[in-house]
């Protein structure tokens, strides 16, 4: 297991927690971005597969958790920009 690429992972774990409540209580899509956020889910993925074909240890969960953090931001994107459209703002 690599500490740094845990680090890595807890550190931009940490940081998605923050986004999914600023999207919770924006309630608008203005400033992100759906191209940001499927290319982090891909790099997430690609993670996970290296991990499940290469190199399997606890990190692994790591991987895991950011998807999920990162797939529950891309639904809370969708709703808000759902949001969006219903005040004319897309």
């Amino acid at each position: 297991m690599s500490i740094f690429e845990a680090g890595m992972l807890i550190c931009f774990g940490l940081s998605w927690p923050v986004n999914i409540y600023k999207s919770i209580k924006s309630r608008t899509a203005a400033g992100r971005s759906a191209v940001f956020l499927c290319l982090i889910w891909l790099g997430y993925l690609s993670g996970i597969v290296n991990k499940l074909l290469y190199n399997f240890d606890p990190v692994f969960w790591l991987y895991v958790l950011n998807l999920l953090m990162v797939s529950v931001d891309m639904v809370l994107f969708c709703r808000n920009r759902s949001f969006d459209r219903k005040k004319g703002l897309v």
